[in-house]
């Protein structure tokens, strides 16, 4: 990723965030300005703190190295923020996780592949509390079954002992 696509992406970021309502503030030269490590993206919505990490691909898996994220935890521990990594894949929205929820490789550091982060990943309206995401496996535990009435006269059809007809009428 060269660094204007980084800084684009990391502006793209910011703006998004403050049209969802955040107080957020882009880290200038984040890692380079200072001898501290900072986060890309601080934002806030007076209930809720991020420092984020902000991460794009054009479609290859992103690496964190082991003190990019450790970094980010410590400096979000101290600032009083929940630690994010925020990735975004070409022609994809922002994902965002829990470093504590991302692949570490063999070699102590973390990746994240763009299929990860479409299927496990929050995206951007569940991130800024605009929606909440739902399984399958959810949909079907709320799902308490079907309707008893309707079963008993799908039956009473199938045994032959209510005409279609009739059925139908009763169901309307």
């Amino acid at each position: 990723m060269s660094q204007a696509k980084g800084d684009r992406r990391e502006r793209e970021l910011v703006n998004e965030l403050d049209e969802a309502g955040f107080a957020v503030m882009r880290a200038p030269a984040s890692g380079s300005a200072t001898e501290r490590e900072l986060p890309d993206v601080l934002a806030g919505d007076g209930e809720i703190f991020y420092a984020i990490e902000a991460k794009s691909s054009s479609g290859d898996p992103i690496y964190l190295s082991g003190e990019e994220v450790e970094a980010l935890t410590y400096f979000a521990q101290n600032f009083g923020a929940k630690p994010r990594i925020g990735v975004r894949f070409d022609r994809e929205d922002w994902y965002f996780f829990h470093p504590a929820d991302l692949h570490v490789t063999d070699g102590g550091n973390y990746r994240v592949k763009k299929e990860t982060a479409i299927a496990d990943g929050t995206d951007f309206a569940e991130f800024v509390g605009e929606s909440e995401k739902v399984t399958l496996e959810e949909v079907g535990e709320a799902d308490s079954g079907p309707d008893e009435e309707i079963v008993r006269v799908l039956n009473a059809v199938k045994q032959g002992v209510m005409e279609v007809e009739e059925a139908a009428e009763l169901l309307e």
